[in-house]
């Protein structure tokens, strides 16, 4: 992971625009490819980024104190540099991944083992599918034999409809599996997180954690 502490302004050009004028910022670039921009007030939120697959060119248009980052879709993180105050970069190793609460693990288990909640026809294909990023919640297949993709969260935010967006485009890349649909399935969704995940494509369900527990009981209690 990069870290790099600059005074710059920020220029987002896409489907909409989007401008940070000048102020002393936190830069990431992960491993991954992905870019964000910090400040020193919003937590962990950035206040713009760029997920992967994306590239980053330093000096771009022949000027040295501007970095141009493109996405696949061809839009551009433009990113003018004033004074660096720091840059370093760290080897983090790979990652032993989340570990998820009670109530979370036992959410994926439980729509595993009942993955018609998720729709009529749709059948399992296997829990913690594993891929180069870390392992997806649910892999299954719905009713037309699409691979669909599903990520579980106790609670959902911005950052999950992020991690999910991440397998997709990765696993949209094995041909044995594409083209692959997205699920974000909470206990609650943040307006913010459905607006997100709507607008790429993914489907979201909120799941009624007491209600499976009960089905599992009822289906306990008939053996």
């Amino acid at each position: 992971m990069r870290l790099v502490i600059a005074r710059c302004s920020v220029d987002y050009a896409g489907r909409l625009t989007a401008h940070l004028p000048s102020a002393p910022r936190l830069i990431l670039i992960k491993a991954d490819g992905s870019v964000s921009i910090h400040a020193d007030d919003r937590a962990y939120k950035p206040l713009n980024w760029m997920s992967p697959p994306c590239t980053l060119k330093e000096g771009a248009d022949g000027d040295a104190g501007v970095w141009t980052v493109i996405n696949k879709a061809g839009e551009k993180l433009i990113i003018t540099m004033e004074e660096i105050l720091h840059d370093s970069s760290h080897e983090l190793g790979v990652d032993p991944g989340l570990i998820k609460d009670g109530v979370e693990a036992h959410l994926q288990e439980l729509l595993a083992d009942r993955i018609e909640t998720l729709g009529e026809g749709y059948t399992l294909i296997r829990r913690e599918y594993p891929t180069a990023i870390g392992p997806v919640d649910i892999l299954c297949r719905n009713a037309d034999g699409a691979t669909v993709a599903v990520e579980i969260k106790r609670r959902g935010e911005i950052d999950g409809v992020e991690q999910l967006t991440r397998y997709l485009e990765l696993l949209n890349r094995d041909p044995h599996l594409a083209p692959v649909k997205g699920v974000f399935a909470a206990q609650e969704i943040k307006p913010q997180a459905r607006v997100l995940a709507t607008d790429r494509g993914i489907d979201c369900v909120v799941l009624d954690y007491d209600a499976l527990r009960g089905i599992e009981d009822d289906k306990l209690r008939l053996f």
